[in-house]
C-alpha cells in the first residue's frame, strides 16, 4: 500500500453509520423484522442475556477496510509477543505509522499473551495505537485461548477507559496464523465489549470493529446476537445465542472456578427424601422435571385410546422440544459448560461426530439438575442433525455421579425422537458390573431403541478400534486409570490427546 494514497483514504469515525443506523432504511424508518414467532414458541418467556439497548447500539460501528485507516482516538494492532509480527494489519499499520513506530515498541520490551499494551500513533490518524497478543488455538487447550482472547480486548478496552479515548478501531485480534476459529472468536469479542460497554461505557463514544472482505458477513451475522437493534431482532436472535456466554464480564468460566450450587444441595443426601424425588419425578407437581411435558402419562392413555394420534403426539412433542431448546439459549449455562462433563471432539473411523460424556464431571447432588438438562440440550442439538456416536467414560463414577432413572426417562421422553435417530453408537467406557445390569435394565424396559447401540468396552485400546486416539480427547485421569488397571499404552495412541 503506497502510504500517500493510503493517507488520503482516511476515514473518519464520525462519518461511519452506527449500528443501530444500518436498521434503517432510506426513508429514515426502521425496516419491517422477520417474523420467527411460529419457529419459536413461548420465547418472549425467557428473556435474552443480550437485550436491546440503542444506547449501545449507536456506540457499535461495523467498518470493512484497514483498522490503519481510522480517523478516532485509537486503534488496535495485533501482534505476537516480540511485538514484531508479519500480518496484513500490523504491517499496514507499521507501514503509515512510519519507522519511529517499529522504535518505541523496542522500548516495550515485548508483550505477553492477552496483554495490552499503548505507543503513540506517529503518522497515523490515530492519536493511539494499542498493541495486543492473542493467543495461539490448540483445541486441547481450548479454555485457555478463550480466556487469553478475553484478556485481549478486556484490556483494550480498560485501556481506552484509562487514557480517557472516546473511540477505538478494533481490528481482529485472533489472526489466521494463530489459528483460532474466527466464529469463536468473534463471539468472544462482541460479548466482552458489549459487557464492558454496558459497565464502562459512559465515556466511550464509538467502538469500531474493523474487518476484512471475507469477515464481513460472519460479524453482520453475529452482531444482532449482541447487539440487537429491536425487540424483534432480540427474540428472533435468541436461539442463536451460545450456551457459553461467560460471566457478567463475558469471561470463560474456568471449570476449577465455577460449580453453581443447586438451592437445597443438601436434599439428595437424604434416602427417603431422594425416594420422595424419585416417585415424584413421573407425576404432575412441584419438580421441574414433572414440568416437562405436561402429564405424559395422560398423553399416553388418550393415544391408546384413539384420542390422540401419533401425528398429534408428534407435533405435541416437537412443541415441547422447541419450548426447552428455546429456553436452553436463553439462559447462562456458563456453570454447566464448566464442568467439562459433555462435549464434541472428532470423528469416528466412518466419519460421524464423536461427542464424548464423562460420568466423574458430573455432580449430581450439588447441581441444578434442570440447567443439566437444558445445556444437554443446547449442545446435542445441531449435532443430532446427521450421524453421530456418544463415548461414556464410566472411569471412576461413584454414587453421587449417577442421575436418577426417572431423571433419564424424562430426558429421553424429550428428546427420543431427535436425538436417537442419527445415533448410532453409545460406547460405554470401563463399565462395571452393576452398571451393565442398570443399563440393560433401563434400555429394556424403560426405553426402546437404544439397547442394540450399547457397546461396552473395557479398555480404550477396544475403543481405539472405532475412534482414532487422536480424534477423541480423553480426560488425563480416564488414561491414567486404563493404564494401571489394563496396560500401559503405546506412546503414538496417547499422543494426540
Amino acid at each position: 500500500m503506497d502510504p500517500l494514497g493510503a493517507r488520503s483514504q482516511v476515514v473518519d469515525v464520525s462519518s461511519l453509520p452506527t449500528w443501530q443506523q444500518q436498521q434503517l432504511g432510506e426513508n429514515g424508518e426502521e425496516a419491517p423484522p422477520l417474523d420467527h414467532s411460529d419457529s419459536l414458541p413461548n420465547q418472549q418467556a425467557f428473556p435474552s442475556p443480550f437485550p436491546c439497548r440503542p444506547d449501545l447500539n449507536r456506540k457499535i460501528i461495523l467498518f470493512t477496510g484497514d483498522v490503519a485507516l481510522l480517523n478516532c482516538t485509537s486503534i488496535v494492532n495485533t501482534s505476537n509477543e516480540s511485538l514484531n509480527d508479519k500480518n496484513p494489519v500490523s504491517d499496514t499499520i507499521h507501514q503509515l505509522a512510519g519507522p519511529e513506530l517499529r522504535d518505541e515498541l523496542l522500548k516495550l520490551k515485548g508483550c505477553r499473551t492477552g496483554e495490552a499494551k499503548l505507543t503513540k500513533g506517529f503518522n497515523l490518524s490515530a492519536r493511539h495505537i494499542i498493541h495486543t497478543v492473542g493467543p495461539k488455538y490448540k483445541s486441547k487447550y481450548r479454555t485457555a485461548a478463550e480466556s487469553s482472547l478475553f484478556s485481549c480486548y478486556r484490556n483494550i478496552m480498560q485501556l481506552v477507559i484509562e487514557q480517557s479515548m472516546t473511540s477505538v478501531g478494533l481490528c481482529v485480534v485472533s489472526t489466521t496464523k494463530r489459528g483460532y476459529p474466527l466464529e469463536d472468536a468473534t463471539h468472544i469479542a462482541f460479548r466482552t465489549v458489549r459487557r464492558f460497554l454496558e459497565s464502562h461505557g459512559n465515556s466511550i463514544e464509538a467502538v469500531v470493529f474493523a474487518v476484512s472482505d471475507s469477515e464481513e458477513s460472519l460479524y453482520k451475522k453475529l452482531l444482532p446476537l449482541y447487539y440487537p437493534r429491536s425487540e424483534a431482532e432480540e427474540m428472533a436472535c435468541l436461539p442463536l445465542i451460545p450456551a457459553d456466554i461467560g460471566n457478567s464480564e463475558g469471561e470463560p468460566v474456568v471449570p476449577e472456578r465455577q460449580i453453581r450450587i443447586a438451592e437445597k444441595p443438601g436434599t439428595l443426601e437424604d434416602d427417603s427424601e431422594e425416594e420422595s424425588l424419585e416417585s415424584d419425578l413421573g407425576q404432575v407437581g412441584n419438580h421441574a422435571f414433572a414440568r416437562m411435558e405436561g402429564d405424559v402419562d395422560k398423553q399416553r392413555k388418550q393415544i391408546l385410546q384413539g384420542q390422540m394420534s401419533e401425528a398429534a403426539m408428534q407435533k405435541q412433542h416437537e412443541r415441547n422440544y422447541s419450548r426447552w431448546l428455546c429456553r436452553a439459549r436463553a439462559e447462562d449455562l456458563s456453570d454447566v459448560a464448566a464442568l467439562k462433563a459433555l462435549y464434541q471432539t472428532g470423528v469416528d473411523m466412518c466419519g460421524r461426530t464423536v461427542m464424548v460424556l464423562v460420568g466423574r464431571n458430573i455432580p449430581v447432588s450439588i447441581i441444578d439438575i434442570e440447567k443439566a438438562l437444558l445445556y444437554f440440550i443446547h449442545v446435542m442439538d445441531h449435532i443430532t442433525v446427521k450421524e453421530y456416536v456418544m463415548v461414556y467414560f464410566h472411569t471412576l463414577t461413584g454414587e453421587h455421579n449417577h442421575f436418577e432413572a426417572d431423571f433419564l426417562k424424562s430426558v429421553y421422553e424429550i428428546v427420543d425422537s431427535k436425538f436417537k435417530k442419527n445415533l448410532k453408537a453409545f460406547y460405554f467406557v470401563h463399565p462395571t458390573f452393576r452398571s451393565k445390569v442398570s443399563t440393560w435394565f433401563f434400555t429394556t424396559f424403560s426405553v426402546s431403541g437404544l439397547k442394540d447401540k450399547v457397546r461396552y468396552l473395557d479398555n480404550l485400546p477396544q475403543l481405539f478400534t472405532c475412534i482414532r486416539p487422536e480424534q477423541i480427547d480423553i480426560p488425563p485421569f480416564v488414561l491414567e486409570y486404563d493404564a494401571r488397571v489394563n496396560r500401559p499404552h503405546h506412546a503414538s495412541q496417547s499422543s494426540g490427546l
